[in-house]
């Protein structure tokens, strides 16, 4: 064991002097990387968190930061020196196990975290202690240096003819995944992840980190990434997830109204409004649940909800269907202050929904959750659809001449004033396009937060979002938006869809 202990404190000596000498965007890494395994795990506060290998504590405080100090954290190195950080929370406990590991005896933690610890000379034993210290249903997180990257391959030799030889023993991902499974981890799943890598310039990484989500989720190409991203869960499957308020700010008690549409969803409802009630009840006026036709028995769930929950207000739509129409009448139907709007399969995100309220006690109008920012992760995410995402944005900004990163997702938190001034007219997915991009037009301030993705499991039910159908009416959105914002100063009339679906006259419209 003594030697397995030694390797690991100097792969920490030569993860930090790499950091330390070669990485010029560091700080910004090490946030991206403790907010992603925020997103992963969907921390909540009080959940513990251990930190192996945490060599000079560079991660640490990030990990302070993106948990708002609400989390024990246990932060060990397997070097004698303790880190110094000026830094350091009350809620973090910094230990050495260069000697003995007796310290950790006996203990459980919620989470694990470590960054490229992971050796073919210790990577078993770390393993099954980690597996040993984690409570049932705990997951651990760790990024591994990529042994298929092209740099580090030619840097080696390099290094190698220089006589400074790697002594690190990487793990390719079909191993590492191999390996974790055999000691009795499920949920097990690793993925490429990172291209901001060397040769990098503080100048030149805006391009890199930009493109990095692109690029990690790109067939062939994303086996050629800096890193791997290493996820696993200790059995159960499922275990009671802890009920805790989120409800930080009083000036959003019982303001907020969520729409969610709802179209075959009937395995998704229940843990929704359970968990929106646990974490967010203090906030919540009203959840409106709009059924939009569905063919199993999403309805009859609907109905017996609002009959446990008097908040909850159900709306029974009539054919035709269309996202964009329910989203619609869910507006019209909801009452509050605020109106947040999210799908039925949202229920894994509800804890980084508190990013999203922090906005709105900011004082912004219009608060968005961004798929793309450097501190989202996307996993199981088709890249045909991160590609299409990126070419409309990108194409969006020059012709609106104005900055955002995604607003095109259905996860939004609009001030009611906004709802009443927009004018909506795509009955599908691309609501969701109008949603994001009229209030900036139209002159409402908006903040964007990241959130992650990790696509539906099977659990979950089947998407019925088709690009190749609902494609079309994005462009017809963003053509639209760009007349409006051209004829800006010309009054028009412009009958929206819903308008002439109810029968109701045109409305004179200015942006």
């Amino acid at each position: 064991m003594n030697e397995v202990i030694e390797v690991l404190g100097k792969r920490e000596q030569f993860r930090d002097h790499y950091w330390l000498n070669r990485d010029p965007i560091l700080k910004d890494r090490l946030l991206w990387r403790a907010q992603s395994f925020r997103h992963l795990i969907h921390l909540l506060p009080g959940q513990s968190i251990l930190e192996l290998g945490c060599g000079q504590g560079l991660l640490t405080p990030k990990l302070v930061q993106v948990s708002r100090g609400e989390n024990p954290i246990t932060s060990v190195t397997f070097l004698e020196a303790l880190p110094q950080t000026p830094e350091e929370s009350d809620n973090v406990e910094f230990m050495s196990l260069a000697n003995s590991t007796e310290q950790l005896e006996g203990r459980e933690f919620d989470f694990i975290i470590a960054m490229d610890l992971l050796d073919k000379s210790n990577c078993s034993w770390l393993l099954q202690q980690a597996y040993k210290l984690l409570k049932p249903g705990g997951e651990i997180i760790f990024y591994e240096s990529n042994p298929w990257n092209p740099f580090l391959r030619i840097n080696r030799v390099v290094s190698g003819l220089l006589g400074k030889k790697d002594q690190r023993r990487l793990i390719s991902r079909p191993d590492l995944y191999e390996l974790i499974s055999e000691i009795g981890f499920v949920r097990v799943f690793s993925v490429f992840n990172d291209f901001a890598y060397a040769p990098l310039t503080a100048n030149g990484s805006w391009f890199l980190q930009n493109m990095s989500i692109l690029l990690e989720n790109m067939p062939f190409v994303r086996t050629l990434a800096g890193s791997i991203l290493l996820h696993a869960q200790k059995p159960p499957r499922t275990v009671p997830l802890p009920t805790v308020s989120l409800c930080d700010h009083p000036e959003l008690y019982n303001a907020v109204s969520v729409v969610v549409p709802c179209h075959n969803e009937e395995m998704n409802l229940r843990p929704l409004v359970s968990r929106l009630l646990d974490l967010y009840g203090d906030y919540l006026y009203e959840i409106v649940l709009v059924d939009d036709n569905s063919r199993d028995n999403t309805k009859q769930v609907i109905t017996e909800l609002a009959e446990q929950y008097p908040l909850i207000t159900p709306v029974f739509r009539t054919p035709p269907n269309g996202v964009g129409r329910a989203i619609m009448d869910g507006y019209r139907a909801a009452t509050g202050k605020y109106i947040l709007s999210m799908d039925c399969d949202f229920q894994h995100l509800l804890p980084d929904l508190r990013d999203i309220f922090d906005g709105a006690a900011e004082g912004y109008d219009v608060v968005i959750g961004s798929r793309f920012s450097r501190r989202s992760v996307l996993l199981n995410y088709p890249f045909q659809k991160i590609a299409a995402n990126r070419g409309f944005h990108f194409l969006a900004r020059i012709i609106l001449r104005t900055k955002f990163r995604d607003v095109t997702n259905n996860l939004k938190l609009l001030r009611r004033e906004v709802v009443e001034k927009m004018e909506l007219t795509q009955p599908g997915f691309s609501i969701n396009a109008e949603t994001g991009l009229l209030p900036i037009l139209m002159g409402f301030t908006f903040k964007e937060v990241p959130i992650s993705w990790i696509n539906r499991t099977p659990d979950m039910g089947v998407s019925s979002f088709k690009l190749v159908k609902v494609g079309g009416g994005y462009w017809q959105v963003l053509y639209r938006l760009w007349m409006k914002k051209m004829f800006k100063n010309k009054e028009y009339y412009s009958a929206t869809t819903l308008g002439k679906s109810k029968g109701l006259v045109a409305e004179k419209a200015t942006l």
